[in-house]
This record gives C-alpha cells, structure tokens and sequence, in this order.
C-alpha cells in the first residue's frame, strides 16, 4: 500500500485551495498506480494506493476514504465484486465510488453503474476532467449521505412521536376507566342517599 500526500506549504496559490479529499485508487498496474496517485496528489488528493480488492478492504478498515477509484481490469478480485464487498462493510452513509476503464470496456461500465457505483471515467484521461469529476461524484455522495442522515433523524422523531401519542392514549384509556370508575361511585352513592332517604 502506498499514500501519496502533498504537502500543503507547497506551492503559493492566491487563491484557497479546495479541500483535500481522501482518495483509495485501487489499480493492479504499478505504473499507472502511482502516476495516477501523483497527479492527483498534485490536485489536493490525499491519495492510498492499493494493488487489489483484497488490500482495499484491509486499508478502508483504518482509513476512511472520501472517494474510491477502482480499476475495472483487476484480476484478483474483480472491479465489481471489490465495489459490492466495499458497499457491504460501508451501509452507513454513501461511500462514493468511480470506475475506471477502457473505451472497449462500455457494457463492463454499465453493469458497475447498475451495480451501484457512483460514476466512472475512460482512459486516457485528461487529469483536470478527472479531477472534476471525482469532486462532482463526491458533492453528489455527501448530499446523498446528508439526505440519509435526514430521513433517519426523521425516522427517530416519528418513531418517538408514535411511542409519545401511544403513551397518551393509554394515559387517556386509564383516565377514561377512572371516570367511569368514578361515575359508577357516584351512581352507588346517589343511590344509597336516595335510599336513606325513603325511609
């Protein structure tokens, strides 16, 4: 595993520099590995570099990642069962996901999209358009996970809202059994009196 971090005195930008993103490439080719990793260390990635599906898992379990840049020619174990494996150890929230391959790799492309991930990009690729794509995919994936965290908040007011006016309905039910309880008293009661006072 590699991790490739520029670092952020480097460079004298006027303006502020995007926030950098924690990024998993997850490529079997060594060259492309790290010439991909190095370009976008350069564009404000903080970037761990990994050979297979199998090394992603282990690296994802210490450090998150904000996006998750697989290749789709891994042998060991496949772009889209890495991606599957990945979504099922991350239910909470929306792990983003690009794809990257080849332009002959179209229905391999679509059936990760129809698998879940997020987006995907053909090679070569331009690194400034790839960039782009990345943080759109990740803005996209955060308002994702913004909208989950929502309807659960959601969910546990309704939740508790239901348990409330369940909670008042049986304080209601036990006034209601007094009051008749009470009624019957004052029924027997009145019916004593009025009986004392035949005699």
């Amino acid at each position: 595993m590699s991790f490739f971090q520029r670092d952020a005195r480097m460079g004298t930008a006027t303006q502020a520099a995007p926030r950098r993103l924690r990024l998993l490439l997850v490529d079997e080719n060594a060259t492309a590995r790290a010439v991909i990793a190095r370009r976008l260390s350069h564009r404000h990635y903080d970037v761990t570099a990994v050979d297979d599906g199998f090394a992603a898992q282990k690296a994802l379990m210490t450090q998150p990642s904000d996006i998750i840049l697989i290749d789709m020619d891994l042998r060991l174990l496949p772009a889209i069962a890495t991606m599957e494996k990945i979504r099922a150890a991350h239910p909470v929230g929306h792990v983003c996901i690009v794809m990257i391959g080849g332009a002959g790799d179209g229905a391999r492309m679509i059936a990760a999209l129809d698998a879940g991930a997020d987006d995907h990009i053909v090679k070569p690729f331009d690194f400034d358009m790839l960039d782009a794509r990345l943080r759109r995919a990740h803005a996209r994936a955060d308002r994702m996970a913004l909208l989950s965290r929502q309807y659960a908040e959601l969910d546990a007011r309704i939740a508790r809202r239901a348990m409330e006016l369940g909670e008042t309905r049986e304080a209601l039910r036990q006034v209601e059994l007094d009051r008749a309880r009470l009624m019957v008293s004052v029924h027997q009661l009145q019916a004593e009196v009025a009986r004392l006072s035949a005699r």
